[in-house]
């Protein structure tokens, strides 16, 4: 599978183009800074440029979404979301898998109460944008998919995680690893059955 990767220089995006890389797809990663793992196909460039973003999405069989916040910028993910879906409908690109955050949208109740809390009142700023974003995905008529990842750590990859739906019964846990986010979300990219779905993932 060819696939791009938008914001894949550092954190949750570069351990998926590594993951991606070493299953055998061919990646391609474009960041501000033009950094991406070894062996990784890497663009520099600004992801709200329309052009800059149709050369990334060129080819590519799916795209994958992990860009973060930038400062005076207060709604970067949408900006960029809305750039992405643009392009991908121009190059016949139907595959999106988009990192969110728990706490956007409707997934309040898949939260520990006082996580809810907390990010509610700290992260407010951050969460409107999210929830800007994913308004952009779900209306995109694209085959995405939103995954919505509680605190995100640098510690080691357990292999296991936990993932719902809001539909789904049960509480997530307050964190997951990046790698594991990472290795979720390949996974949830040749999974058809996620199409059209939100899914809260934590590690327990």
């Amino acid at each position: 599978m060819k696939i791009t990767v938008v914001g894949g220089s550092k954190g949750t995006g570069a351990q998926f183009a590594k993951l991606a890389h070493q299953a055998g797809h061919a990646v391609t990663v474009l960041s501000r800074s033009g950094q991406a793992p070894s062996g990784v196909r890497a663009l520099a460039g600004d992801a709200t440029d329309a052009q800059v973003v149709r050369d990334a999405v060129a080819g590519a069989d799916a795209v994958v979404l992990t860009v973060g916040a930038a400062k005076k910028v207060p709604h970067q993910r949408a900006l960029i979301t809305q750039t992405v879906i643009a392009a991908m409908h121009d190059a016949g690109v139907r595959r999106l898998v988009v990192q969110s955050s728990l706490g956007a949208g409707n997934s309040g109740s898949q939260m520990p109460g006082f996580l809810r809390f907390a990010m509610l009142l700290m992260l407010a700023k951050p969460l409107a944008d999210h929830n800007t974003q994913e308004n952009y995905v779900s209306s995109s008529g694209l085959d995405w998919t939103i995954v919505r990842p509680t605190g995100l750590t640098n510690k080691e990859a357990t292999g296991s995680w936990k993932a719902l739906t809001v539909s789904d019964a049960g509480m997530l846990g307050g964190t997951i690893t990046r790698s594991d986010l990472a290795a979720f979300l390949l996974h949830t990219l040749d999974d058809k059955s996620s199409i059209g779905q939100t899914i809260g993932i934590s590690n327990g």
